[in-house]
């Protein structure tokens, strides 16, 4: 489980994540643009801007460098160690 820093920290799952960016699905809804974080348990913590708010989620974007880059691998690593992910 991810927190998400927008307004207030949220709760938040990973759906899909890349070195581009992350759909998370979480009950909080910035607006689009707007500047967040994500921190994840192993992958760390990234900064992101509001790219789409669906009904069940958001997706953010990153900014694509050498930090997204390590943020994905950590957190696709991390995803398929868990028991059952696979």
């Amino acid at each position: 489980m991810c927190v998400l820093i927008a307004d207030l920290p949220m709760p938040a799952a990973l759906r899909d994540v890349s070195a581009a960016g992350a759909f998370l699905e979480t009950n909080a809804r910035p607006p689009l643009g707007a500047g967040v974080e994500l921190h994840h348990p192993e992958a760390g913590a990234i900064a992101g801007t509001v790219r789409l708010v669906a009904t069940d989620g958001i997706q953010i974007g990153f900014e694509v460098c050498e930090q997204s880059v390590a943020f994905a691998l950590a957190a696709i690593s991390a995803d398929m160690s868990r028991p059952g992910a696979h």
